[in-house]
C-alpha cells in the first residue's frame, strides 16, 4: 500500500508534500515516513494518509475563482495622458508663481 507523507518543517507551518512509503499498514508507515523524511531535515510533524484517501478537485470539475465578472477591479483601460498633461501643466504654473513670490521677496519688481 502507498502511503502520502506530509512534512511539517517548525510549529505553525503548513503541511507540504515531501514524499511517499509502502507500507503495510498504518504503524510501519509512520515509521518508514519517520525514518524516510523526518530525519533529514528540521521535522515538527508528519502526517501520513493512504494514497487511494486522497481526494482531487481539478478546473474541469469546478470553476475556481467563481464565475462573477470582476474585470473592474484592475484599471486596464484607464488614460493616464490626460492626467499626465494636468500635472505638467500645475508644476508649470507652481513653478511660475515661485518665480514670481521670490522676485516680489527679492524686490525686483
Amino acid at each position: 500500500m502507498i502511503w502520502e507523507v506530509f512534512r511539517q518543517k517548525k510549529a505553525g507551518d503548513y503541511h507540504t508534500h515531501c514524499g511517499n512509503v509502502h507500507a503495510p499498514d498504518r504503524d510501519m508507515a509512520l515509521l518508514f515516513a519517520e525514518v524516510q523524511h523526518g530525519r533529514r531535515m528540521p521535522t515538527n510533524s508528519l502526517w501520513v494518509v493512504p494514497k487511494d484517501e486522497i481526494g482531487e478537485v481539478d478546473t474541469e470539475d469546478v470553476a475556481f475563482g467563481g464565475t462573477t465578472d470582476k474585470s473592474y477591479r484592475w484599471a486596464m483601460t484607464y488614460n493616464f495622458e490626460a492626467a499626465a498633461e494636468e500635472v505638467a501643466a500645475s508644476e508649470s504654473e507652481q513653478s511660475e508663481a515661485e518665480q514670481q513670490r521670490r522676485s516680489v521677496v527679492e524686490g525686483d519688481d
